[in-house]
């Protein structure tokens, strides 16, 4: 699967909040919920996975299927933070009202964002997930526990972040990964990890205002396809 590859940049936004203050009008509020992914949110994910392979002109190297994608993250087995974990971003342009918690491990972040111009959601149609509420899929980010042996303690690797074209530069991008900075900062963990396309910069300078490490020492390595299925024919 192809790694990491986030939105440009966002550019500065207001301090999310629940409502006008006596200081600035409401302006445009966009409604977020940063949430579990279940096995039933699959097809929104599959479509997102398959924009980022365009974003990332790997498009060659994606074969995901829906029933791949349940069976692999969803299987009867995983738990949420001990196995594949996808946190989902929905967006509404009302409040939420159907606080469902799908795992009692993590409760929903929501929050409301005041936006000077509102969003124009060209796909909205096809990434809504409550046609009733009017809530619709922004975002995801997928991550899995790693280990680090230096430091003796798990981390979480993140796998992919992407965030929908229409809503990027917003601070969705940095809504979703600081989500999974403070879970492992929760559960104790020391580190969160993830690769980024040398040829992304906007996606680096992101990283790094962020606060996170660029290591320009360290090369990712990856068997995968026929060398890796070379290994199976061998002794």
């Amino acid at each position: 699967m192809a790694a990491a590859a986030p939105p440009p940049p966002p550019t500065p936004v207001p301090e999310p909040s629940m409502g006008p203050s006596e200081d600035s009008p409401l302006g445009h509020p966009i409604f977020t919920r940063i949430r579990l992914a279940t096995a039933s949110d699959v097809p929104h994910i599959h479509k997102m996975i398959h924009q980022m392979a365009v974003f990332e002109r790997l498009t060659h190297l994606f074969s995901a299927t829906e029933s791949s994608l349940t069976s692999t993250l969803f299987s009867p087995t995983a738990k949420p933070f001990y196995s594949f974990t996808v946190f989902l971003l929905e967006v509404s342009p009302n409040p939420f009202t159907d606080y469902v918690i799908t795992d009692p491990s993590f409760t929903p972040l929501v929050k409301v964002i005041n936006l000077d111009l509102p969003i124009e959601d060209p796909e909205k149609e096809s990434f809504t997930t409550n046609p009733v509420h009017d809530i619709s899929v922004a975002g995801f980010v997928l991550f899995f526990p790693n280990y680090s042996t230096f430091l003796a303690k798990p981390g979480f690797y993140v796998e992919d972040l992407f965030v929908r074209e229409c809503y990027r530069r917003k601070g969705f991008g940095k809504m979703l990964l600081s989500t999974v900075a403070k879970q492992a900062v929760k559960m104790g963990y020391g580190r969160v990890e993830w690769v980024v396309l040398d040829w992304n910069m906007n996606a680096i300078k992101f990283y790094e205002e962020m606060g996170a490490k660029i290591l320009q020492e360290w090369r990712v390595c990856r068997l995968t396809g026929d060398a890796l299925e070379a290994y199976g024919t061998t002794d």
